[in-house]
């Protein structure tokens, strides 16, 4: 895929990094569920997150990998009781509306969204309304005037995301983005 970044780097945008969970031990590492392909870059230590919603701010002291859990220890939740009376809080950091994923093949997802879907042949056809993480591949939602369709975000049939346009390219293939004819609906051609 092609990939163009914004033009606008001065605005900033705040995301969902991660969920504080369960306290780890007892001297205050807290299992975090992270929301964020990126976890090694947002809970870096001396990184400060906020707590969705207010002014609160937790600076990661350090992060490590548990048995497949992100440990984060936070400068503020000096204990477990500490930890224990933050679970549940959502933690947002700011970011650069035109940050790219460091892997050069990768998009937020809230890049991808509110971008026109244009055809390979130039046909404007809608645009992104969401992206959608069910396992292996990722799909776009596209509004499309016969309706939402799910398109895999996959090179062969988006090979173009032009982020300064507003838009990305997806392959003309018949039944992606319109409805096939019925086999019933073809005319009938043979002789009498």
């Amino acid at each position: 895929m092609t990939r163009t970044p914004s033009d606008d780097p001065d605005q900033l945008v705040e995301v969902v990094v991660g969920v504080v969970g369960p306290a780890h031990g007892i001297r205050g590492d807290v299992a975090v569920e992270p929301r964020t392909d990126e976890p090694e870059r947002r809970f870096a230590p001396g990184t400060r997150l906020r707590v969705e919603g207010s002014d609160r701010v937790l600076t990661v002291a350090s992060t490590r990998d548990h048995s497949g859990r992100l440990l984060v220890s936070f400068a503020e939740l000096a204990d477990r009781n500490a930890v224990e009376a933050a679970r549940g809080l959502v933690l947002v950091t700011d970011v650069p509306v035109d940050e790219l994923p460091e892997d050069d093949c990768s998009y937020y997802d809230r890049q991808l969204v509110g971008l026109a879907v244009v055809t390979t042949s130039g046909e404007t056809v809608g645009r992104v309304l969401s992206v959608l993480h069910p396992g292996a591949q990722d799909l776009l939602e596209v509004s499309t005037p016969g309706g939402p369709r799910l398109v895999p975000f996959v090179e062969a049939l988006v090979p173009e995301v032009d982020l300064a346009a507003g838009r990305l390219v997806v392959a003309d293939v018949g039944g992606l983005l319109t409805d096939l004819p019925d086999a019933d609906d073809e005319p009938d051609t043979s002789e009498p």
